[in-house]
């Protein structure tokens, strides 16, 4: 049975498109070849040319399942695959857009522009909605081993992917026109490649940022669970125990002069699931953990509400008087800390019950913590660009990351959360320390290099004298500003592929 051409190339298109998704994920940690992000973009772009909307847009959604089955087997650690694939089918419509979104301005001057615009509009959408967004995997947070690091600070993650597809759709338009030969074809895409390493050249000093005025000796606290999975909350005593046992013992190294006294102490997220508030043998464990080591312990809690919610807390727990300021966690987990449709989800499936009934938090994400301004983004609220430009813009001189990873096992997600911490570090210029209940926990620098971490599920102490920067990147200032133009621009781009095709036509 002979095979016609039209056949094979179809198979090689798809072949391509899943492909490109699967060369994306390559490119992320904890693998460090950052490198491989443009190249995938550039595949991705040559596979959709000539190809009408629809077909661009079954490409893309392609490559989107190639990037995300991938990226997300922890959503579907301990409670199945239904939920993993279910999520990875969601978030590729994203890509789906993004190809036919290509398709279009692919046919205008100056096309890897208009889809580096595309490429920021479409994870700006996806960021955001349904139910809150979820900016897992934006391409922004596959390079903080990567030269173009230092472009954060410019226009954040939104325009160090600007940059990342610019320069892939730049390579893109560079085959095409040696296999077309048309040489004059290269001159736009040149033109691109150097305008980013002038760029690099010009921010490559941001990447050895000098000490603030002031600087901070922060413990980072990874006690462990007792087991890996979801039950380790059924054991909450025991987790509350490891933190307060590792604090105890970090209070005896100071006093024998192992290790210099801490100013501030970080416990993870959920380091107490025990109510404090309701529970007075969990608070007189913090308390004795709190006069142990002397200084202020940011301590995560569960706070149970009377009206059957809770509230996921990180509360600063002062070693003479007690619990004071609160941080609420602002941006829940869907499907995991609140259930959305709630009477419909449980009809669909039994592990919708497993979801819990947590109520977002207000304010500005800022605590006080022994005088220190410290913005505390709750775990998956690092990967929420508004919350944690908030919060600098609010006055805090440190980023502190508490989260609670062991519901997803030895998964890379982990390691997917300290590169959006890293990332996050060279966007705002602050120092972020991360402090998991299993790990990993790390000290950040501004510059995004990782200075300590810890190893999973260990129970484990970081100490690390850390700087307080006061001063604003051009990226904490323009906050979303730099989506609203690449949108705008998309459109534009849009309207003019219209207006274009309709006089040809």
């Amino acid at each position: 049975m002979t095979v016609s051409p039209r056949v094979v190339r179809v198979i090689v298109r798809i072949v391509a498109a899943a492909g490109s998704g699967g060369i994306l994920y390559l490119s992320f940690p904890p693998r460090q070849l950052w490198f491989l992000a443009p190249v995938a973009v550039a595949v991705l772009v040559v596979t959709l040319r000539g190809r009408s909307n629809p077909a661009a847009a079954a490409y893309g959604y392609l490559a989107g399942l190639g990037f995300f089955v991938p990226l997300l087997p922890w959503v579907g650690a301990y409670v199945g695959a239904a939920p993993w694939l279910a999520l990875a089918a969601v978030e590729a419509v994203a890509f789906g857009v993004f190809g036919a979104l290509a398709a279009v301005v692919g046919r205008l001057p100056g096309a890897p522009v208009w889809m580096a615009c595309g490429w920021v509009a479409v994870e700006a959408i996806r960021a955001r909605v349904p139910f809150g967004g979820f900016p897992w995997g934006r391409i922004a947070f596959g390079q903080p081993d990567g030269p173009l690091l230092p472009l954060a600070a410019l226009a954040g993650a939104p325009g160090l992917s600007f940059v990342v597809v610019l320069l892939g759709a730049a390579l893109a338009a560079a085959v095409v026109a040696l296999r077309t030969k048309q040489p004059q074809m290269l001159i736009a895409p040149a033109t691109a490649v150097a305008a980013v390493a002038l760029l690099v050249w010009i921010m490559a000093p941001a990447g050895t940022t000098e000490a603030g005025e002031r600087s901070v000796t922060v413990a980072l606290v990874q006690g462990n669970v007792p087991r890996l999975g979801l039950d380790f909350n059924a054991q909450r005593r025991a987790v509350l125990d490891n933190h307060v046992q590792r604090t105890l013992e970090l209070a005896d190294q100071v006093r024998t002069g192992q290790v210099a006294r801490p100013e501030i102490v970080v416990w993870p997220e959920n380091s107490s699931d025990i109510d404090p508030f309701g529970n007075p043998d969990a608070a007189a464990q913090i308390d004795r953990a709190a006069r142990a080591i002397g200084v202020p312990i940011l301590v995560g809690a569960v706070i149970a509400q009377d009206n059957g919610t809770s509230r996921n807390t990180l509360v600063v727990w002062d070693p003479a008087s007690g619990p004071g300021q609160e941080h609420d966690k602002r941006q829940l987990v869907p499907f995991g800390e609140y259930l959305p449709l709630r009477g419909l989800m449980t009809r669909l499936s039994s592990y919708a019950e497993q979801a819990g009934n947590f109520v977002p938090g207000t304010g500005n994400g800022v605590v006080d913590i022994g005088g220190v301004p410290v913005a505390v983004a709750t775990c998956y609220e690092v990967a929420f660009d508004d919350l944690v430009t908030e919060s600098v813009r609010a006055g805090a001189q440190l980023i502190a990351v508490p989260t609670n990873n062991a519901t997803f096992g030895r998964t890379e997600m982990t390691y997917q959360q300290l590169a959006m911490s890293r990332v996050r570090a060279v966007e705002h210029d602050r120092a972020v320390v991360i402090a998991a209940t299993s790990g990993v926990s790390a000290v950040v620098n501004p510059d995004g290099t990782v200075e300590q971490q810890t190893a999973l599920f260990t129970p484990d102490v970081l100490v690390a004298r850390v700087p307080l920067q006061t001063t604003t990147t051009l990226a904490t200032r323009i906050g979303p500003a730099w989506e609203v133009v690449c949108t705008a621009a998309a459109v534009a781009a849009l309207v003019a592929a219209a207006f274009r095709s309709r006089r040809r036509a």
